[in-house]
């Protein structure tokens, strides 16, 4: 018995030294921790597992089993997040086409590949808004590990209006179109929105998005006009915070968003045509805004390649594209949250940080834009207790680029780091 006892608390304490032990350091030359406004230099990370255990000042030196990683040439931040992607696919000529000839595990073995530019470009958590629900299984293996890419909060379908913006039948023919309802995420009332956003939960999403507007991309004439009732904005909000669900909306036209954030949404999305009372509303009800100034400019180019783009596309895209820049200009200087988000899959994934660019070409300082995308993108997603600042006890999601990007924003786009869950993905 006495020999069982002393074999017990003799593997107990090798464990523990063994877990206490194994440790990874990261010399960091400039560090922006995303809790305050000031870049720190020559400091240390220090990481157990996947968590953060300290924050120290110079370089720590480490014990002989330890992992020493050497970003004394790099500025290192918080894992970058982006708040609008479409991970499932990608902009191209035959976008439409392969709506129809594309099979699910078609979509899937696209899908991983754009999650691991996506998470080399250092956004190691993304906000998926809308796609087949391949998007669902996808956040599961990587969960899992069986495929790289970013932490993936999705909303599995987005949910619309019959022959709406989230339509995904229109510019079908009369066999093909149908009448999808709430099971396929379309809705035309109270009732339907309940339903749909309990679908969306039986089906595993993490998020909802509606499209509150026409949009760019649809087989639609109208890009711009609402497309809710009152009534049906607030089934899919009071249903959605039952569940416990972020909320997003799709918007260019004024009014349509108006509705949306009235109706107590979480974010607006786009935002193209927004007025100062919808910015006035925004910062009464707490609304974050998700620019995606990345799309709107690849789409304006797009729309002069022939057959890039359906003809019933190429104004709306002309009329929308040029706008999203000058409106967050407004509406950062009005003082309307900002979270940092570009649209991705309209333009090529691993792209997204051409975003910061855009941000501070507009007005925002390359701290604000830079946060924007960290402790701002991670207070949207309900998830800065574990993300989006360095700090001990923050999980160890962590990038380092070249430069130094608050002198010189380009750097954004030089991620030569990357740290997901304890796991170094890129050095």
């Amino acid at each position: 018995m006495k020999k069982r006892i002393f074999y017990a608390i003799l593997m107990v304490a090798f464990t523990t030294f063994s877990l206490s032990a194994q440790r990874t350091i990261l010399h960091c030359g400039k560090l922006i921790d995303s809790k305050s406004d000031q870049v720190q230099n020559s400091m240390s990370i220090i990481i157990e597992g996947n968590v953060i255990t300290a924050v120290e000042s110079g370089y720590t030196k480490g014990k002989s089993n330890d992992t020493v990683i050497d970003l004394k040439d790099k500025t290192v931040m918080p894992g970058l997040m982006d708040m609008h992607v479409h991970i499932e696919g990608e902009s191209n000529p035959n976008r439409r086409l392969n709506q129809y000839i594309q099979n699910p595990a078609d979509v899937a073995y696209d899908a991983q590949v754009y999650a691991g530019r996506t998470l080399m470009a250092g956004f190691t958590t993304v906000r998926d808004l809308g796609g087949s629900g391949v998007n669902v299984s996808l956040r599961n293996a990587i969960n899992a590990g069986k495929v790289v890419g970013p932490r993936i909060y999705t909303a599995e379908k987005t949910i619309g209006t019959t022959g709406g913006h989230a339509d995904p039948t229109n510019g079908s023919n009369a066999h093909l179109m149908g009448d999808p309802g709430p099971k396929e995420g379309i809705i035309n009332s109270y009732d339907d929105a309940r339903k749909a956003i309990r679908q969306r939960y039986k089906n595993g999403a993490d998020v909802i998005k509606i499209t509150a507007t026409g949009g760019v991309l649809s087989v639609a004439k109208d890009g711009q006009g609402p497309q809710f009732q009152m009534d049906e904005l607030k089934g899919i909000v009071e249903t959605a915070k039952e569940y416990g669900f972020v909320t997003a909306a799709h918007a260019h036209g004024d009014e349509g968003m108006y509705r949306a954030v009235s109706a107590g949404i979480n974010s607006i999305e786009h935002g193209t045509f927004m007025s100062e009372r919808t910015m006035e509303k925004m910062i009464e009800m707490g609304t974050y805004y998700v620019p995606t100034i990345s799309a709107g400019k690849y789409v304006v180019e797009k729309a002069d390649v022939p057959g890039f783009f359906p003809p019933v596309v190429v104004p709306k895209a002309k009329a929308v594209g040029p706008q999203i820049q000058d409106t967050f200009a407004k509406a950062y200087a009005k003082g309307v949250k900002i979270a940092f988000g570009t649209d991705a899959g309209v333009f090529p994934h691993g792209d997204n940080g051409k975003e910061f660019i855009y941000l501070v070409e507009a007005g925002m300082p390359a701290m604000e834009a830079i946060k924007s995308a960290t402790i701002t993108a991670s207070q949207l997603l309900r998830i800065d207790d574990k993300f989006g600042t360095i700090e001990e006890g923050k999980m160890a999601d962590i990038v380092a680029v070249d430069g130094d990007p608050i002198k010189d924003i380009m750097a954004m786009t030089k991620v030569t780091f990357v740290m997901k869950d304890g796991k170094v993905f890129k050095q």
